[in-house]
This record gives structure tokens, C-alpha cells and sequence, in this order.
């Protein structure tokens, strides 16, 4: 077995390929941009070698540098993780010159199957069903609108070495089409240094379920059951769930055969995944091959018991697969949730900025249960705007998928950041939906859902009133607090009163608190009751509280009268009044937010690519006013509605800071 092995990565896939090779007693060597020097993955491993300036074009994915951080480290293999260097057939045929192990598959699989055109034509002469579209090379803007009408809106164009989401862009009509074209040429030569895209038809209602295929280079195969993966925004996974939902016993076994038959026909060895796509008839069609680590296989893991990094370095050593088909038992339920640095009431734009807190639900393994949350940052980081924004992908497992659901939403609550933009209000919603519960989503469910972006959370009257109960009980100890530390009277409790008016959402509940030692008795004006108890103290900024005996995770913030309450993906502004102080407060003019009507704000921290107009100009609804890059994606900003330019704030080659004026309008 090898004595070292270096990580080709960063962030979390880095942290998590340690804890597997510490696992195996072998040593580790990261490597870090300027970006990462005080990143977690450096400080968890063994060695560490600094490889350049923060761009991944002028660090992580210099070939050259990482060589030399191997022969300088003595390292015997490469990790390469995902993204980067995963799928760059280059960077295999180097390690194997210089005699270092590529954990990863043989360089011709890595060519046949990392390019997405290749990949199609060997499916299709494997006899794979494939999906409608145009294998050749993309010329110019011009022929892929023509291929797109050949083939039929809608269509989706596809970077040949992407991945992630990257360099793809779906078209409904001819301009959709010409503009994607050259938004998918540049994030494809941004991101992977290869502009070629390719075009298929983009099938409506579908689903996407993969399946983990692992194979070493005795000839051995097997298939790890299926991840279902069609939640998605962009192109890019958000939830992940293991097995599907959808699938009956015997598609599972034809994908999962089909999926094996296809990796051998590529010698391939190591960990894949073979993607489909899948109707509502459950006829499956290949889509492509990563032939890398998958950042969904947190999820495999949990209902197969089989360590995925650790039996890659196995592989990569040249041992034959401890597991044959017949071993594979799929046990339970596993849901993946991955934490974006994303403003969701920002059109899902990234988020830079300093982790002010950073607090993950405590891992857990338990018959009943388990949490596992993989991530490569830490409170008091920095989250930079030059890579992939996914901070933490947090996993639940239970033996029934509703159960995993629940102690998902339960882990969520208890998740703690603060300092960016970040998703966890949208996953909390995501989790409550009655389509994901129902196990009915397709790949179109944000877009379907939430058409107009996600703007919170409404919560239900039953909800509202147990959230009223918990601030009234935890307003109550507030209160006992501040009359101990005023020191104004004795009998503290009886200082605090009994009638309160708890209003958020709208909504005003009159309610008397009786409280005893052992928690409190809430009574509402309508006479119904409930019972709250719980240990929490003024200042903490996680409550977990129980109303009549069901469990209550709260995220607390403190405001004058109340509390900022986030649960259930709601983000609730709660005021505790007196009766006369509600009369009061229902007196109080509104605030008017201010008029930006006429201004373009820039959405989030990024870089000014270009300025599609100028001064004096009259631009339509829906006109492309300028693009705005940010975490490896072009962002191109658009008009809302008629307008004169008046004013330009800001150039390509421009940063700016959320916000900021680009440009004005009369």
C-alpha cells in the first residue's frame, strides 16, 4: 500500500480523501493556492505545498506545479478529487511518466468517456440508448441555432470537457441559442481550458438518476445502486438522495448492468458514475460518464457501507474488488443537501465574505439515525470568490426515506452560519415541499416551484403557533434575566408578567404564560394550549425546545421587542409585546423601502466582463446590459424593462461589491 498520497484538490473533496487515507495510515500532502493558505484542508493534512497566485489556471490546474509538489513531497499517488484535474488526461499520462499512481481510471478511459462527445458515439455503438443531438464540433454561433432548429427546442448546450454544471446553458428559441453558445464557450475555456461545445435535445419532464459503478483492472465490476439527483438549479445538484424514489427493482438492475457493461467496455477502473436520464415511463437514456469521484457520493456511501475513497486507492494500488454484486445490499435511506455560499433572495447569486459563524449540526451515527456533514471550511474563513461556492454537503440516513427527510430538516435547523449569503433557508424549503416528499420532482422542480426566485418561506398556522409559544416561553426567561441583572426588585418572576401579544407573520397571538419548574404552559386567546419546555438561555443562538412533546430547533437572533426566529427555512421577525404595547405597535407607519427602479445593482461580488451598451442608448425588456463573472459562472444582467442609459458606473476588468451602481437610467 502507499506510504503518501498527495491531494490534487482543495475545500472539502480534499478533507474528505484525508480522512480516508488517515483512515488507512497513509500520510497526506495538500497542495494551496494564496487563497488557501490558511484553508482546512492544509491544515488537516500532513504536508502541504504552496502552488501559486488564487486562480485555478494559475495554481491548482498547472499540471507542472503539481508535479513538482509531488516530487518534492515523494508523494506515491494522486488523489485527484473532482473537477480540476479529475477527468485531464494529461495530467494522468504525467503521474504515470514519473512512476506515480493516478487514483483515478487508465488514461483511455479517462478519454473516451471525460469527453461528452465520445462518450455518446462509444454508448451508441454499445448499443446505450442515447439522447437526440448533434456529436460533431460546434463552429460558431450561427450553426447552433441551426442545429437546434434540427433538432428541436428546446436544446441543451453542453461544454464536451465540463462538468458541475459548467459551460451548460439550455435554448429554448434561436437568440437563446446564439447567446448560449458563446456564454458555454467562455465558461467552458475559463473553467476547463477546452471551448468545444456540443448540442442534444433537451428532454422536458425528465429525471436525473445516476448510477456508482466501481471496477478495478482484474476485469471486476460492480454497480452501487443509484443516487437520484433531479433537483437542480443551473444545471447544478442541490439535493441528492439515495436510492430513488422512482425506480422499481428491475430498471435499477438494467441501469446498474447497463452502467457496469458500459465502463468495461473502456477498461475502466476505479470509481464512475454513468448519468441517465429518465421519463416518466422509466425508459432511461445515457448521458455521460464522470469518470472521477461523483461530490453526491456521501449518499452511496451511507446505504452501501462501502468507503468510495478508500477503495479507489485500492484499486489504484492494484487490488482486485473485496465486493462482488451479490454483496452490494442496499440498506435505508440517505438525503444530501448541499450548502451553497449563494444569496437565495438574490437569484441564488454567490456570496463572498468571511464565516462571521460557522456552527454544523454535531455529526451523529446511530441505529436510528445518522448526520454526516463534509466540508472544507471553518468559523472565521474566508469563502473566496475564486472557486466553486459549495461550502458543506450535509447528509442525513435513516431507515426510511421519510425519516431521513425528518432528521434532514431537523440538522438543517440546527446549522448555524452567518456572514454570507447562503441557502439553507431554501434546502429547509426544499425538505417541506410536497413534491420532494412525495419523491414526484423532476430536474424542472426549481424552475417549476419557483418560478419568480425564492422569496421565503410562508409557514402554516400550525407552525406560526407553536413558534408563538417557544418566544413567548423564551421572552419569559429573557425577562427573569434582565429584572435579575437590573436588580430592581426581589421576586423577579413576579416582576415579569403573565399577558403577552406575540406577533410575526402577520399574525398577533394574545396569549397567558403559566410556568412551573419544569417548563411553561401556554394558553391562547382562542383557548387552545400548548406546553413548552426547554434549557435555553438569553444569548445562544441555537434553541432546541420541545412543544407538547414534538422537538423545535430554533435559530435565535435578538431585536428590540423579540427575536429573529429562523426555522423551517422562515426568516421571522417576532415581537413579544404587553397588550398595550401591541395597541401601540398596530399605530406605527410602515417603512417605504427606497426606489431603485432606475438603477442596475450589481447582484454579487464580481468581475465586470463586459458592457453591452452605452450612454444614451435605448434598451428593451429583457435586453443583455452587461455579464458580471463570479465563482467560475458568467452572470449576464439584463433590463427589466424600457429604458434610456443615462449614466455607466463601471468597465470591464471592473470589481465590484454587492450593490454597487453599474449603470443609471432616466
Amino acid at each position: 500500500m502507499f506510504n503518501k498520497i498527495l491531494i490534487a484538490n482543495r475545500g472539502e473533496i480534499a478533507c474528505r480523501v484525508i480522512k480516508s487515507a488517515r483512515k488507512m495510515g497513509i500520510q497526506t500532502v495538500a497542495i494551496y493556492s494564496d487563497a488557501d493558505r490558511n484553508a482546512l484542508h492544509v491544515k488537516m493534512a500532513d504536508e502541504a505545498v504552496h502552488i501559486g497566485p488564487p486562480p485555478a489556471n494559475q495554481s491548482y490546474i498547472v499540471i507542472d506545479k503539481v508535479m513538482q509538489a509531488i516530487r518534492e513531497t515523494g508523494a506515491q499517488a494522486v488523489h485527484p478529487g473532482y473537477g480540476f484535474l479529475s477527468e485531464n488526461a494529461k495530467f494522468a499520462e504525467a503521474l504515470a511518466a514519473e512512476g506515480v499512481a493516478f487514483v483515478g481510471p487508465p488514461v483511455g478511459a479517462i478519454e473516451k468517456m471525460g469527453d461528452k462527445i465520445t462518450s455518446k458515439k462509444i454508448a451508441q455503438e454499445a448499443g446505450v440508448s442515447t439522447v437526440p443531438g448533434h456529436m460533431g464540433l460546434i463552429a460558431d454561433a450561427d450553426e447552433a441555432v441551426k442545429i437546434s432548429n434540427e433538432i428541436g427546442y428546446p436544446v441543451m448546450l453542453k461544454a464536451s470537457a465540463g462538468g458541475g454544471g459548467k459551460g451548460m446553458r439550455i435554448a429554448w428559441n434561436d437568440e437563446e441559442a446564439r447567446e448560449g453558445f458563446q456564454s458555454s464557450k467562455n465558461e467552458a475555456a475559463n473553467s476547463f481550458g477546452d471551448d468545444r461545445i456540443f448540442i442534444e435535445k433537451f428532454i422536458t419532464q425528465p429525471r436525473h438518476i445516476e448510477i456508482q459503478v466501481l471496477c478495478d483492472s482484474h476485469g471486476n465490476g460492480i454497480y452501487l445502486g443509484e443516487r437520484e439527483c433531479s433537483i437542480q438549479r443551473r444545471q447544478q445538484k442541490v439535493v441528492e438522495e439515495a436510492p430513488s424514489p422512482f425506480l422499481d427493482e428491475a430498471t435499477r438492475k438494467a441501469m446498474g448492468e447497463q452502467a457496469v457493461a458500459l465502463a468495461q467496455a473502456v477498461d475502466y477502473a476505479s470509481a464512475g458514475t454513468v448519468e441517465f436520464i429518465v421519463d416518466g415511463d422509466r425508459n432511461f437514456y445515457f448521458l455521460e460518464m464522470n469518470t472521477r469521484l461523483q461530490v453526491e457520493h456521501p449518499v452511496t456511501e451511507l446505504i452501501t457501507d462501502v468507503d468510495l475513497v478508500e477503495q479507489m486507492i485500492r484499486v489504484a494500488n492494484g487490488e482486485p474488488l473485496s465486493i462482488a454484486q451479490e454483496d452490494v445490499k442496499l440498506n435505508g435511506w440517505a438525503i444530501e443537501n448541499r450548502l451553497y455560499a449563494e444569496d437565495p433572495y438574490r437569484g441564488f447569486l454567490p456570496s463572498i465574505g468571511r464565516l462571521s459563524r460557522y456552527r454544523p449540526p454535531a455529526e451523529v451515527v446511530e441505529e436510528t439515525h445518522i448526520v454526516r456533514n463534509d466540508t472544507g471550511v471553518f468559523e472565521g474563513g474566508e469563502i473566496s470568490m475564486y472557486y466553486d461556492p459549495m461550502i458543506a454537503k450535509l447528509c442525513t440516513w435513516a431507515p426510511t426515506r421519510d425519516a431521513a427527510i425528518e432528521a434532514m430538516r431537523n440538522a438543517l435547523d440546527g446549522f448555524e452560519v452567518e456572514g454570507i449569503g447562503h441557502n439553507l433557508p431554501f434546502l429547509s424549503a426544499v425538505m417541506d415541499h410536497p413534491i420532494f416528499m412525495a419523491g414526484e420532482m423532476t430536474t424542472a422542480f426549481i424552475e417549476e416551484q419557483y418560478p419568480d426566485g425564492f422569496e421565503g418561506v410562508e409557514l402554516p398556522e400550525d407552525a406560526l403557533r407553536r413558534i408563538a409559544a417557544a418566544c413567548a416561553a423564551m421572552h419569559r426567561v429573557a425577562e427573569i434575566r434582565r429584572t435579575r441583572v437590573s436588580g430592581r426588585m426581589d421576586n423577579h418572576e413576579r416582576r415579569v408578567g403573565v399577558d403577552w401579544v406575540v406577533s410575526l407573520q402577520g399574525q398577533d397571538y394574545d396569549m397567558e404564560i403559566a410556568a412551573d419548574h419544569d417548563g411553561s404552559t401556554i394558553s391562547f386567546g382562542d383557548g387552545t394550549q400548548k406546553r413548552v419546555t426547554s434549557d435555553w438561555t438569553p444569548g445562544n443562538q441555537l434553541a432546541t425546545l420541545h412543544v407538547d412533546g414534538e422537538m423545535l430547533v430554533l435559530k435565535v437572533g435578538k431585536i428590540s421587542g423579540g427575536f429573529r426566529i429562523r426555522s423551517r427555512g422562515a426568516d421571522l421577525k417576532v415581537h413579544v409585546r404587553t397588550p398595550r404595547q401591541a395597541e401601540l405597535a398596530r399605530l406605527m407607519p410602515e417603512k417605504v423601502a427606497p426606489d431603485t427602479s432606475r438603477l442596475l445593482l450589481c447582484p454579487m461580488p464580481g468581475l465586470i466582463v463586459n458592457v453591452a451598451v452605452q450612454v444614451g442608448d435605448e434598451v428593451q425588456e429583457g435586453q443583455a446590459l452587461c455579464t458580471v463573472e463570479a465563482m467560475k459562472m458568467e452572470n449576464i444582467l439584463k433590463a427589466e424593462k424600457k429604458g434610456i442609459v443615462s449614466k455607466i458606473n463601471a468597465a470591464a476588468g471592473d470589481s465590484l461589491a454587492v450593490d454597487e451602481v453599474i449603470m443609471e437610467f432616466e
